[in-house]
């Protein structure tokens, strides 16, 4: 398949879309070839999206990390672990879900070359690069419910005045991208594992989910 070729300073996936995709595997594949900001020259791949095209929840991140990055496959590593965990605990399959991030690229800062590669947070113009991806697998997969996963992945999909702390645990009824969405938004697993007391900020994770969890009944 032939590279899309998009000038470097463009910021936007827009040439790497395809028009008229009608499966995500599509999607996938002409993914795989963006260039469409510069994230993809230190990144290992793009990591796409996975789960089935008709789930009925989509969970939205905010970009892959180190195991994301080296596997291919998004929400693999601890973070995605304990995503998974949480969402069996409040009765959400993670299997049938749809898993993607707001960026397909990895962006780290790296001291040494053997060096353990440390995350760094996307800035909005890099988000809304990759916006056009986002709207392409919205409108496949048409999730009856969207699981916003901290700052970056609200911005992404709710306008730059997002604020996770104000809107969490939540349904939000909005717009986006031309179609009605019901969001929950909350924070990101990894905030989880940082955080000083993690039992209650994974307690607090499980309530915004259950709120998720009954929203889908």
């Amino acid at each position: 398949m032939a590279t899309t070729k998009a000038p470097e300073d463009a910021y936007t996936a827009e040439p790497f879309v395809p028009g008229k995709a009608g499966a995500l595997a599509e999607l996938r594949e002409a993914a795989a070839g963006c260039r469409g900001c510069p994230l993809h020259r230190a990144a290992t791949q793009t990591v796409f999206g996975a789960g089935a095209q008709d789930a009925r929840v989509m969970l939205v991140g905010e970009q892959p990390g180190d195991q994301e990055d080296r596997q291919g496959r998004p929400f693999v590593g601890p973070a995605g672990k304990l995503l998974d965990r949480a969402l069996a605990e409040v009765g959400i399959d993670p299997g049938e879900a749809y898993v993607t991030n707001a960026v397909k690229h990895f962006k780290f800062t790296q001291a040494e070359p053997r060096k353990r590669r440390i995350h760094k947070q996307p800035t909005l113009r890099e988000t809304t690069a990759c916006g056009p991806w986002l709207a392409a697998e919205l409108a496949l997969v048409e999730p009856e419910l969207i699981v916003v996963l901290g700052a970056t992945a609200g911005k992404a999909l709710l306008g730059s005045s997002f604020r996770v702390t104000q809107a969490r645990g939540t349904v939000l009824e909005r717009e986006i991208h031309g179609r009605p969405e019901r969001l929950v938004p909350t924070v990101h697993p990894s905030s989880v594992l940082r955080a000083d007391d993690r039992e209650a900020a994974y307690r607090g994770l499980i309530s915004d989910l259950r709120v998720a969890a009954d929203a889908l009944e």
